[in-house]
């Protein structure tokens, strides 16, 4: 029992400690918070590693224990708004190559910003980690439809959020038809995402 238990877990463990690492720095001020986030993720799998599904359904059960973890880590504190706004500079830093995009940039930090925490980290699932609906409904402990419907939601508020903003998802100068209403974009709504 001791071997399965250890193959299980270290399966789970090869395959997902990269997945799960980029999850918490992603939402950690410090590579210090992170890896305390994905110590206690892990920690908490092992021991519960009966609850562990096998094989690649192990993510998205993954990334809700991380869910809770970082919760937890962040009860109580709302310092997340202030290392929002650290996180939009160095990524202004990193990607801006020019005024116009740092505005464009700027515009959508203060439109994410502005979403609810839970619209924030559904999006965030969407766009950042590249979750699927049903992995994303594991993680949430939702069901496929909530998810979809929630989804919907959260990128229609997105929208009107950057509409507001004066960045209205669409065209690009030069770009071609099928770039209008953002598609290809994971957080802007399309026929296809209904």
């Amino acid at each position: 029992m001791d071997d399965e238990r250890r193959a299980r877990f270290e399966a789970a463990y090869n395959r997902d400690y990269g997945l799960i690492t980029a999850y918490a720095a992603r939402r950690c001020d410090s590579p210090q918070d992170a890896a305390d986030v994905v110590a206690e993720t892990f920690t908490i799998a092992w021991r519960r590693v009966e609850e562990l599904p096998e094989g690649a359904e192990a993510t998205p059960w993954l990334y809700g224990v991380a869910r809770k973890v970082l919760a937890n880590h962040f009860r109580g504190d709302n310092r997340r708004r202030a290392r929002t706004a650290e996180l939009d500079a160095e990524m202004a830093d990193l990607y801006g190559h020019s005024p116009d995009t740092e505005v464009e940039l700027d515009a959508i930090g203060r439109a994410f910003r502005s979403l609810s925490e839970e619209d924030r980290e559904l999006l965030s699932l969407v766009a950042w980690e590249g979750l699927e609906r049903e992995e994303i409904a594991t993680a949430l402990g939702l069901s496929r439809n909530a998810v979809r419907i929630r989804l919907h939601r959260a990128r229609k508020r997105l929208a009107r959020a950057l509409a507001r903003s004066g960045e209205q998802p669409g065209p690009r100068p030069g770009g071609q038809a099928e770039e209008q209403a953002g598609a290809g974009n994971p957080l802007v709504p399309s026929e296809r995402s209904l």
